[in-house]
């Protein structure tokens, strides 16, 4: 049920921004905690700040009220991702090129099941670093962006 919600509110969200072309729709999860959450992830070149939430937050709950999605008690969170990005999609991969990312498995693969290197790209479901052994999607649990502390 929470991937139609997804969808939908994707739906919505991309429609809401059509008049800022600045800002990208990173993610949108939809979850179960304490509470229910529907989180919405955006940015944009520079970083995004509470007044884009806000104004983010403001158009797409009102057009979830209306549309009637969502029909149970949910909190509404527009933020940035974050300096550690998860990168989920095809476009978020060639746009960090160059970068250094922490890599999860679902499996250990050579004794580990997290890897740090500078990421090469992805084609053809094979994700590549920088002097490393290309790695298939499938066994992938995450990639992020790694911030050195």
């Amino acid at each position: 049920m929470s991937n139609k919600i997804e969808k939908k509110v994707e739906a919505i969200i991309e429609q809401v921004i059509l008049d800022q072309p600045e800002i990208e729709l990173v993610d949108v999860e939809y979850v179960k905690e304490k509470e229910r959450y529907l989180r919405i992830y955006i940015d944009k070149k520079g970083g995004i700040g509470i007044d884009d939430c806000q104004k983010i937050s403001e158009k797409v709950g009102e057009q979830l009220d209306r549309d009637g999605i969502i029909n149970e008690a949910y909190v509404l969170e527009v933020s940035s991702p974050g300096l550690d990005r998860v990168l989920k999609k095809q476009k978020d991969i060639e746009r960090e090129k160059g970068k250094k990312v922490e890599v999860k498995f679902y499996e250990p693969i050579g004794g580990t099941k997290k890897i740090i290197g500078t990421l090469l790209g992805c084609d053809n479901n094979i994700l590549q670093l920088e002097e490393m052994e290309p790695i298939e999607m499938d066994k992938v649990a995450q990639v992020r962006l790694y911030v050195e502390i």
